[in-house]
């Protein structure tokens, strides 16, 4: 999966927390929100308005991202309320770090059949 069929997959599924996100899907579609925030912040400072068109980006794209970090949860086999384990301090980045960057469960899972199709 390419980074352009990533971010329209995540966009198209804006308020879509069932079913399960590949990794591709997961990272690229970080990645682009990661970016386009850099620019839009770097742009902010450029022509001075105080980052508010970063800020109304980010929180238009605040829950297509809500919702594939959820469906890459599922994908590994985890509920998407793990989350929430990203609000404890260090650790609890470095344990999602970990289930985000597994594979896909292989098979159909509770939440799903595998978005590989394997």
């Amino acid at each position: 999966m390419n980074i352009q069929e990533s971010v329209l997959t995540c966009i198209n599924k804006y308020f879509d927390f069932t079913g399960r996100a590949r990794r591709s899907e997961y990272w690229w579609f970080i990645l682009a929100v990661y970016v386009v925030d850099v620019i839009l912040t770097a742009l902010g400072r450029k022509i001075g308005i105080f980052n508010v068109l970063a800020s109304l980006v980010s929180l238009a794209l605040l829950i297509p991202s809500l919702a594939v970090n959820w469906r890459r949860m599922h994908d590994v086999g985890r509920s998407g309320a793990w989350f929430f384990i990203n609000f404890l301090p260090i650790i609890g980045n470095i344990i999602y770090l970990v289930f985000a960057v597994q594979d896909s469960q292989p098979g159909s899972n509770q939440y799903g059949p595998n978005p590989k199709g394997n």
